[in-house]
This record gives structure tokens, C-alpha cells and sequence, in this order.
């Protein structure tokens, strides 16, 4: 019987001299109002040989969590030996952010949802835009059922000072997303309004999702439901997101002392 074949990492992976650039600040008043001129979802943040390892290690993590052993079972899946774990710098925090990142991109397969083109530049906006936002979101939301066992795992890793900054380009990054394929053509001030409620309505009924033990998270959804209605009465909900990291932040110091770390 042969054995198995065994793929080695590059040379100059081993140990890992690969550093990621560091994401130049952003400027708001550059910030285009439309959508058209972000980068497509398609422009992956990560390197092919780390999408691999990563897309091969999603299946383990109902089964082993946020964990640099979930990576380590996704390299071998696909040939490379457990030290290929050294390819991701910020070790499982790459597990969220891909699951994130993938979960984002799928968005746009639901076309059931997601408003027909314009047929010329300035017509009139589709109808339907909110009950497109708050089907996107729910359909974003169910993205998370088969790890929310496991997501406060992820949510300490997202808050990590060192991660916060990525953690919060993505939630914009969804929130744009959603506002986009629902048919979102605003020009104004209201362009930022909508994503920054929007960002706080997802992140606060994620966290809630976390204790949701309801059947088909049906007190999830409602919890949803009322966080959209809340916004709509108050204009938006402001300082939600920094009320969210630190929710987050305390139940990740939490998961992490019970693994034994102190902190």
C-alpha cells in the first residue's frame, strides 16, 4: 500500500517570514456616497495557499472551535503538515475573519432578494429597500447557526485590540454590502447613517444570538424585528457599536478564563 503524499511548505514559508501590509487609515472625506467604487467582494484578503488551508478548516469548527487546531486539521486536509498553522500570523483570529469574509461574499448568491439593476444612472430607487435590508440580514445572521455554539469563541478573538481594527472594517464592510444589493442609492449624509445603524442593529442581535436556545432562533428574529423598528423611531441608534465591543470584549475575557488563561 503507498503512503499517503505529504506537501511540503516553500522554503521561505517555513518558518513563516510572510508579514501582512498594514491597512492604510481611511479617510472618510475621500469616501465615495455610492457602493460602485468599493473593491469587489471578489478581491480576496487572503493569499491562495491560506484560502485552502482556511476553506478546508470551516468543516472542523462546529467540532473544535475558533482554534489554531481547526487550522492545523484544515492544513493536512489538504496536504500540508500541521506547522503550516505559521501562515497566519494572528493565528485563529484568520478562522473568524475568513468565516466572516465568506459569509459576506455569499449574500449576493441570494438573488431572491436582492434588487434588480438600475436601468439608468440616476432613476428612481427600487422599491422594496428596507424589506430587502432586513432579509439580508436575517439570511447573514443564519450564515452564523452551524458555529453559534462556538461564536463567543470568535467574538474574543474579533475584540482583541491587535484584531478590532479588522474586526470593524468588516462589520462596515457587510453593512455597505447589504445596503448595496438591496438597492440602496443614496447621495447624502444619510449614506453613512444607514450603514452605522445597520452595523449596530447586526452586531447587537449577533451577540443576542449567542444565548438565543429558541426554535429556529425565533427570538432572534424578534429581537431583530425590534431593533429595526427601534431605529426607525429613534433615527438610528448611536454608540451601539462601542456598546457591542464591549459586551463582546467582556464575554471573550470570560470564554478565555475559562480555558485557564488569565486575564
Amino acid at each position: 500500500m503507498s503512503s499517503p503524499t505529504i506537501r511540503l511548505l516553500p522554503r521561505h514559508l517555513r518558518p513563516l517570514t510572510k508579514q501582512y501590509n498594514h491597512a492604510s487609515p481611511i479617510s472618510l472625506s475621500a469616501k465615495s456616497y455610492h457602493s460602485y467604487d468599493r473593491p469587489s467582494p471578489s478581491d480576496s484578503p487572503f493569499p491562495p495557499t491560506e484560502t485552502s488551508i482556511l476553506r478546508a478548516a470551516l468543516p472542523h469548527i462546529p467540532t473544535h472551535g475558533f482554534t489554531l487546531n481547526t487550522l492545523s486539521l484544515g492544513a493536512q486536509d489538504v496536504g500540508y503538515i500541521p506547522a503550516a498553522t505559521n501562515l497566519f500570523p494572528k493565528g485563529a483570529f484568520s478562522l473568524a475573519h475568513y468565516h466572516l469574509y465568506t459569509q459576506r461574499i455569499a449574500l449576493k448568491n441570494h438573488t431572491e432578494l436582492i434588487a434588480p439593476p438600475l436601468e439608468n444612472e440616476g432613476g428612481e430607487p427600487p422599491k422594496g429597500v428596507g424589506r430587502r435590508v432586513k432579509a439580508l440580514t436575517w439570511e447573514r445572521l443564519m450564515g452564523n447557526k452551524d458555529v453559534i455554539h462556538k461564536w463567543q469563541e470568535a467574538q474574543s478573538l474579533l475584540t482583541l485590540p491587535t484584531n478590532l481594527p479588522t474586526s470593524l472594517r468588516e462589520l462596515h464592510s457587510l453593512s455597505d454590502e447589504i445596503w448595496f444589493l438591496s438597492g440602496d442609492i443614496s447621495v447624502d449624509s444619510s449614506w453613512y447613517t444607514k450603514r452605522a445603524s445597520l452595523s449596530t442593529i447586526y452586531a447587537t442581535t449577533e451577540l443576542y444570538m449567542t444565548t438565543d436556545k429558541s426554535e429556529g432562533f425565533k427570538d432572534t428574529r424578534e429581537f431583530l424585528e425590534r431593533r429595526f423598528r427601534d431605529s426607525q423611531v429613534l433615527g438610528g441608534v448611536v454608540g451601539g457599536i462601542s456598546q457591542w465591543v464591549g459586551f463582546t470584549a467582556m464575554a471573550g475575557v470570560n470564554v478565555l478564563r475559562s480555558k485557564g488563561m488569565r486575564i
